[in-house]
């Protein structure tokens, strides 16, 4: 697992050892950036379920300002930490220890907004549509923004959400992962 493009390429990605952790392989991380990209000129991101970090470290390398990291296993904040700082990110990354759902609530008391919000969660634990219907009602998405959720083919997952949140991409890759890319549509346009 490696660094892909921008600023930070080549750099290797420690994984995390884990059952319930699988890194998004090289290949489906490029496909996701050549869809939602492949850089970007400032703007937020938020890596729920980050594992090691992979997709919010590449957003970084790309050229995103910022991104919030959360997991609430202990040995995936460790990691992700150890590769923010092979990639000499720290001052522009924030990793906490939570639940998606917690951290979710306190980023909208905080009011932060994001330009790309990506899901990664456990095959086995999916919870993906209550998380983003809580990502809309929290109101986390810039207008323009994108939810990148990375998930079991098998899983079905809605068009839209609401008249804004539309499916922009869907794609699935060889074994058992799809990705499904969400644009917030502007209201105006």
């Amino acid at each position: 697992m490696r660094v892909i493009a921008g600023e930070c390429k080549g750099r290797a990605l420690k994984s995390v050892r884990s059952q319930l952790t699988r890194p998004t392989t090289d290949k489906v991380k490029e496909t996701i950036f050549n869809m939602i990209g492949p850089f970007f000129d400032g703007g937020q991101a938020l890596d729920l379920y980050s594992g090691s970090g992979g997709l919010g470290i590449e957003a970084l390398s790309r050229g995103i300002s910022r991104a919030v990291f959360i997991d609430k296993s202990g040995p995936a904040i460790s990691t992700i930490k150890k590769n923010i700082q092979l990639c000499g990110l720290e001052n522009r990354a924030e990793v906490y220890r939570n639940d998606a759902g917690r951290a979710i609530s306190i980023l909208a008391k905080k009011q932060s907004r994001f330009h790309l919000i990506f899901m990664d969660p456990p095959y086995a634990k999916q919870k993906i549509i209550k998380d983003i219907e809580l990502i809309i009602h929290s109101n986390l998405l810039e207008e323009n923004g994108k939810i990148i959720v990375e998930h079991e083919d098998t899983v079905t997952l809605p068009e839209q959400f609401n008249e804004v949140l539309i499916r922009i991409k869907h794609h699935t890759y060889h074994g058992k992962t799809a990705v499904s890319i969400y644009e917030h549509q502007n209201k105006g346009g």
